[in-house]
C-alpha cells in the first residue's frame, strides 16, 4: 500500500489524467509538486468551484455519516492504494482561490463516506501540511482491517493560526461555512459534506482545537480530533512573534488551553515529543483535558516524528468513525 495516485481534476478538460507512479515527471520533480508522495502520479489540469455562501446556501446538516457499509461482495483490504484528488476552488471566506486536496480510498465510494479535516502546520499548506505519508498510513490501516474506509480533507488555510487577523481573510469561516459544500459536491460526508473529524499538525493542531470548539458551539460536535505537536504555546511574549493575533485578549479569547470545557466531550487524542518546542502546551493540554490518547514520547518538532506518529493517528480516528 505504498503508493497512491494522484489525479488533478479539471472542469475545462471534463477529464481526468492519471499517470502511472514513475511516469511522465520523474520521481523527484513529483516529490516537489507535492510532498505527501515519493515518485507519486502526476497529473495535469485544474478544476475551479466556489461560490460566495449567500448565493449558494448549504444543505441542511444531517447526521453525521458513519463509515459506509460495503456492497455485498465489497472488501476494501482489497481495493488498492488510496487516491489523492487535487481542485481549485475559490474561497468566499479567504477571498481567494485555494487548493482543496483529498485523500479517499480507492473504489466507488458511498456519499456517506465520512471526512477527516486535517489542518496545515504555519508556512505550509494543502500538499504541505507538515508531515508526507498519510495516504499510506490511510491504506495500511484499510488494508490491515484497522478502520473502516473514511477520507481526509486538507485546504489551504495561510498562517493566522486558523481564524480571520486580517479583514476578509477567514479561514475558520471557511471550514465552516465553505468546506462543508466543497466536500459535498465531491460526493463525499453525506449530503451536508460536514467533517466527521478534525486533525492537524502544529498551528494546525491549534486550529483543530478552535474548528472542534466552533463545532461544539454550533451543537454540531465532530466525533473525533486528533493533533500531532498542537501549537499550545504559553506566553504572550513568544505568540506575539507570530503576527496572528491583535493583541493578547485576543489570543486569549481562542487559545485552546483557556477553553477546554468549551470542546465538550470529543474525544481527544495528542502526539507530541518531548523534545518538541510545543511539549509543555502539549502536557499543559494532557493534564486539563484528559485525552482519550496522549503520547508524549522521544521526538523532536520534526517530519521523523510526525510521519512516525500518523498510523496511530489514523487509526485512533478511525474508531470514532466507523
Amino acid at each position: 500500500m505504498g503508493k497512491h495516485r494522484l489525479i488533478r481534476q479539471s472542469r475545462s478538460m471534463d477529464r481526468r489524467t492519471v499517470l502511472a507512479a514513475g511516469g511522465a515527471l520523474g520521481g523527484s520533480l513529483a516529490a516537489m509538486l507535492f510532498s505527501f508522495t515519493q515518485g507519486i502520479s502526476q497529473a495535469s489540469s485544474r478544476n475551479q468551484v466556489g461560490i460566495p455562501s449567500g448565493l449558494d446556501p448549504m444543505p441542511p446538516l444531517d447526521t453525521m455519516p458513519t463509515a459506509p457499509a460495503p456492497a455485498p461482495g465489497t472488501d476494501w483490504r482489497q481495493a488498492g492504494p488510496p487516491e489523492t484528488v487535487i481542485d481549485e476552488v475559490h474561497s468566499y471566506f479567504r477571498g481567494r482561490t485555494v487548493e482543496l486536496l483529498t485523500v479517499r480510498p480507492a473504489g466507488e465510494l458511498p456519499r456517506s463516506t465520512p471526512v477527516c479535516l486535517v489542518l496545515h502546520g504555519r508556512n505550509g499548506n494543502a500538499r504541505h501540511p507538515g508531515f508526507t505519508t498519510l495516504p499510506q498510513a490511510l491504506g495500511d490501516a484499510i488494508a490491515a482491517g484497522a478502520v473502516p474506509p473514511y477520507a481526509f480533507a486538507l485546504v489551504d488555510g495561510g498562517n493566522s493560526y486558523w481564524h480571520e487577523h486580517e479583514r476578509g481573510d477567514d479561514p475558520m469561516g471557511m471550514l465552516l461555512e465553505e468546506v462543508p459544500r466543497w466536500l459535498a459536491r465531491r460526493g463525499l460526508g453525506g449530503p451536508s459534506g460536514q467533517p466527521a473529524a478534525v486533525a492537524g499538525v502544529s498551528m494546525g493542531g491549534f486550529g483543530a482545537l478552535l474548528y472542534a470548539r466552533r463545532r461544539n458551539e454550533r451543537r454540531r460536535p465532530v466525533r473525533a480530533c486528533a493533533t500531532l505537536a498542537p501549537a499550545l504555546i504559553t506566553t504572550w511574549e513568544e505568540m506575539k512573534l507570530r503576527n496572528a493575533f491583535h493583541d493578547e485578549a485576543d489570543w486569549a479569547s481562542m487559545d485552546p488551553l483557556r477553553h477546554i470545557d468549551k470542546l465538550g466531550t470529543v474525544p481527544n487524542g495528542i502526539w507530541c515529543g518531548t523534545e518538541d518546542q510545543f511539549i509543555e502546551g502539549a502536557r499543559l493540554f494532557t493534564a486539563a483535558a484528559k485525552p482519550e490518547i496522549s503520547s508524549l514520547s522521544p521526538g523532536g518538532h520534526s517530519l521523523e516524528y510526525f510521519n512516525g506518529s500518523l498510523p496511530a493517528m489514523v487509526r485512533f480516528l478511525g474508531r470514532h468513525l466507523g
